[in-house]
């Protein structure tokens, strides 16, 4: 079984984004909003920003204490979309529940909105002429490729349709000749659907949901999900989330064995996230 490292197939992209950066007239630059303190959500955001200065944009952090009002926030964002030396905006998710999430997003200027998420960016996804791949969905493909795993003709299956993640997958893999079913929470018996996939892409946020019986032989499975376990420790994440555990939503020692090539979780699709919003960050600052 073939073990789809993201970290070894980001490094080729960094090296591609520091050449890059050498035909920029400036440094590409980022702004990301946080709402409140939460942990992970600052662990991420130090990721992109550790990420950003490897390969030469500038990544600028400002938080809002977790009772900012809406008007605030957007505020804050329209003055970002008239600021000429900011290439891009993300707003880092999730947000607090007294916030609406489409208004604070879409309040992003289109051309800004590298996470593309705005209504404006989704559509056009859909509609096939991408202004941007959103960062995650762009960063399924971009591993499948490092892999040379082929999309044209074949069945691929995305368990989840959030607007985040399952929706926008679905959209790109269809872009790449994929022939893609979406399974969610209301699709009854997903299992026969799931099982006659070459593709299977889990993004439904239940850790360890899809053992092998959600499989079939020789599948190719991509773990978007990312879940803490308050009752493991991850070495690899120690430092960060003490005596905690990242885990995906495949069980990984069940579906390893019927498997042709999985990605890890953490270590897969985590770093092609930030490696592709950096991308998307690049595209805006050329454009």
């Amino acid at each position: 079984m073939i073990i789809l490292d993201g970290i070894q197939a980001r490094q080729s992209r960094i090296e591609a984004l520091r050449s890059k950066r050498e035909r920029l007239l400036r440094a590409p630059t980022l702004l990301i909003i946080q709402v409140g303190d939460a942990a992970d959500s600052t662990l991420y955001i130090e990721q992109k920003k550790k990420l950003g200065t490897k390969v030469g944009a500038r990544v600028f952090h400002e938080r809002f204490p977790v009772d900012v009002t809406e008007s605030i926030l957007i505020d804050r964002i329209c003055g970002a979309n008239e600021d000429h030396a900011i290439d891009g905006i993300i707003v880092q998710l999730p947000l607090p529940a007294h916030l609406s999430y489409l208004s604070i997003i879409n309040a992003i200027d289109p051309q800004k909105d590298v996470d593309g998420l705005t209504d404006e960016n989704q559509r056009l996804l859909r509609e096939g002429r991408p202004r941007y791949v959103p960062a995650t969905a762009r960063g399924v493909l971009s591993l499948l490729d490092y892999y040379g795993i082929e999309l044209s003709g074949k069945r691929a299956v995305v368990m989840g349709r959030s607007r985040l993640v399952g929706g926008p997958v679905a959209h790109a893999l269809s872009l790449r000749g994929a022939s893609v079913s979406v399974c969610h929470s209301q699709t009854p018996d997903p299992k026969t659907i799931t099982t006659t996939a070459e593709i299977l892409v889990v993004a439904i946020g239940r850790p360890r949901y899809v053992d092998a019986s959600y499989v079939g032989k020789g599948v190719v499975v991509v773990d978007v999900g990312i879940n803490v376990d308050d009752h493991m420790r991850s070495h690899a994440l120690q430092e960060e989330i003490p005596k905690r555990a990242i885990v995906g939503d495949v069980d990984h020692s069940s579906v390893e064995l019927v498997a042709s090539a999985l990605s890890p979780v953490p270590g897969g699709v985590g770093p092609m996230t930030v490696i592709s919003l950096l991308e998307n960050l690049f595209d805006a600052t050329e454009k």
